[in-house]
């Protein structure tokens, strides 16, 4: 439930020689309402007069400060209801790393390298937390987007890619770390956006990811953190080297 606003307390201006330009003033000083009154995603900000008379703003400026934050999913506005606390989630990395990696042919196959490692770095760096915090379901459920992408094969890259993304979800899943789930997640929006526009996957390497997908799973099972670690090692070694030989033919 939405916890009721706070009173609204005038913002202190910074000295006129340390100031920043008027609509960064008014972005951090909504940013500062935020944070010292301890709000979370979904509560209520105060009315647009109620932030113009505390940040001695205009109506002009607060709603440009209002829209910036919102490009940012730092505020959320519903129309006929108000400003409220975004969901504070990584939609603007998501659309930053994706117009870079659409941008040109040269940033593509960058940012799709950069994604890979930083993916696997998140999932191999913590093999033993992860074979430790999943268990018997988790690995039932992990079986089933593989049996998923077995069963997909070449002939329906979508239903492959939505059961592989999944999969990769659910592996960190048990952790309950909302920003590493945020970052897996939005990794996966980029690829899935970008990935389309290399000749990188055929459909010649899909027994291989599925065959890799099912030694992570058994690892899970076996509970060795090496397996786990090793299976992901391999898995996306090949990705990085189509990625690279792609490149090449550019």
């Amino acid at each position: 439930m939405a916890r009721e606003q706070a009173p609204v307390k005038p913002v202190a201006p910074e000295p006129r020689a340390a100031r920043q330009p008027l609509r960064q003033e008014v972005v951090d000083g909504i940013k500062t309402y935020i944070l010292s009154n301890k709000l979370r995603p979904g509560d209520p900000l105060p009315t647009e007069p109620a932030l113009c008379e505390a940040l001695g703003a205009s109506r002009s400026s607060v709603r440009e400060a209002i829209r910036i934050l919102t490009a940012l999913d730092i505020v959320e506005v519903r129309h006929g209801y108000g400003t409220y606390v975004g969901r504070l989630s990584l939609s603007a990395l998501v659309e930053s790393l994706t117009f870079r990696g659409l941008l040109s042919p040269d940033d593509d196959f960058q940012v799709m390298s950069d994604l890979i490692e930083v993916r696997e770095l998140f999932e191999r760096g913590m093999a033993e937390r992860l074979v430790g915090a999943l268990g018997g379901e988790e690995a039932d459920r992990l079986q089933v987007f593989v049996d998923t992408m077995r069963a997909a094969g070449a002939g329906d890259a979508h239903d492959f890619m939505a059961a592989d993304r999944s999969f990769h979800a659910q592996l960190v899943a048990p952790l309950g770390n909302d920003l590493i789930g945020q970052l897996s997640a939005a990794f996966w929006e980029v690829y899935v956006i970008v990935a389309p526009h290399l000749d990188v996957f055929t459909s010649e390497h899909g027994d291989t990811t599925v065959a890799n997908h099912q030694r992570i799973v058994d690892a899970v099972r076996a509970r060795d953190a090496g397996e786990f670690a090793a299976a992901l090692r391999d898995h996306y070694e090949p990705v990085r080297q189509r990625i690279a030989e792609a490149r090449a033919r550019r």
